[in-house]
C-alpha cells in the first residue's frame, strides 16, 4: 500500500522546510596523478628513501586515534591514487594535508581534484515527527522552547548514531566515490517539495540501499558550502559489481530518477601503506 500523502501541498506552512542533520567526521578526498617519467629517472636508493619516509607517515595515518586515512589505486585516467581522510575537524584535515606536502614523495605527485565534506545523517523522519509534535502543542518555530526541544532531539540522536558519525574507514578491497546534487530546474525542484514528501521519498530511497547491507558499506557526506556539489557518496565492497547493481537499481527509485544529478565516479583498490613501494614499482599489492 502506498504511503504517499494525498495532498502534500496542504501541510502547515509553519513547519520548517529544512530537515535536522547530524554531523560527524570531517572528510577529505584527494586524487593524485604520479609523475611517472620523473619517478623512473630516480636511482633505486632515492626511491627507497622516498618510499620509506612515505610508508612511515601513511602507516601512522592509517591507524590514527582520531580518524583514519586510506590509500587506493585508482582505475582509469582520472588519477593514480586516491587518499581518503576522516578527521575530527577541518583543522585536522589541513594538518594532514600539510604532512603529505612535506613528504619527498609529494615532488612526484600532481593533484587532479579533491573533495571536502562532513559525514552527515539526515533526520527526515525525526524532523517531521518532532516538528509536528511541537506545532501541535502550539510551539512557535525557532522560539526558545522550540530550540530547546530540537537540541534535546539532536543530542539523543547524536548519542545513538555515534558509530555511524565517527566510523572507521571500511577495510573492503574496493571503494567507489562520487558527488551528487538534488535537481533544481524549471519544472522539478527538490527543495520546493514539502518536507513530508521529501521524507517519504528518502525513506523509499533508503530501502534500496538496505537491501545491499551485507554486500556494501555506504557513507554519505554533506558538502553544501564546502565544495562544488551538495553531497559525496562513498561505497565500500569486496566485489565492485555491487557498485553497478546498487547504483543502477537506485536510478529507478523516484528520488534518484527525478531529482538526482551525479558527478564523476572514482573507483579504486585499497592499498595498505606497506604496499606503496610495490605500487610505485608497477605492481598491485595485496590489501
Amino acid at each position: 500500500m502506498s504511503t504517499r500523502p494525498p495532498h502534500p501541498e496542504a501541510t502547515s506552512a509553519e513547519v520548517p522546510a529544512v530537515p535536522l542533520t547530524l554531523e560527524g567526521y570531517s572528510v577529505l578526498h584527494q586524487m593524485m596523478r604520479v609523475r611517472w617519467s620523473a619517478w623512473r629517472q630516480l636511482r633505486p636508493t632515492q626511491k627507497t628513501e622516498i618510499i620509506h619516509e612515505a610508508v612511515g607517515l601513511f602507516g601512522r595515518l592509517e591507524q590514527g586515534p582520531h580518524g583514519q586515512s586510506a590509500m587506493y589505486s585508482l582505475l582509469g585516467h582520472k588519477g593514480d591514487l586516491m587518499f581518503i581522510h576522516f578527521r575530527k575537524s577541518f583543522d585536522d584535515l589541513n594538518q594532514t594535508e600539510l604532512q603529505l606536502v612535506k613528504l619527498k614523495l609529494n615532488d612526484y605527485l600532481e593533484p587532479t581534484t579533491s573533495y571536502l565534506s562532513v559525514i552527515e545523517l539526515g533526520l527526515y523522519d525525526s524532523s517531521v515527527k518532532t516538528y509536528k509534535e511541537l506545532t501541535d502543542r502550539g510551539v512557535s518555530p525557532h522560539s526558545e522552547e522550540w530550540n530547546t526541544a530540537i537540541k534535546e532531539t539532536l543530542d539523543r540522536q547524536r548519542e545513538a548514531m555515534h558509530p555511524r558519525l565517527f566510523p572507521a574507514i571500511p577495510p573492503n578491497r574496493y571503494a567507489c566515490f562520487y558527488p551528487m546534487n538534488r535537481l533544481r530546474g524549471e519544472e522539478k525542484n527538490w527543495y520546493s517539495l514539502p518536507i513530508e514528501e521529501r521524507a517519504r521519498q528518502m525513506n523509499e530511497h533508503g530501502l534500496v540501499g538496505r537491501r545491499y547491507a551485507g554486500e556494501v558499506r555506504q557513507i554519505i557526506t554533506g558538502s553544501i558550502g564546502f565544495d562544488d556539489w551538495e553531497w559525496g557518496v562513498d561505497l565500500f565492497a569486496d566485489d565492485p559489481l555491487v557498485f553497478k547493481k546498487l547504483i543502477y537499481e537506485m536510478r529507478f527509485d523516484h528520488v534518484s530518477a527525478v531529482y538526482a544529478l551525479f558527478g564523476a565516479f572514482y573507483v579504486g583498490l585499497r592499498v595498505p601503506a606497506t604496499g606503496l613501494g610495490k605500487l610505485l614499482n608497477g605492481e598491485l599489492p595485496k590489501a
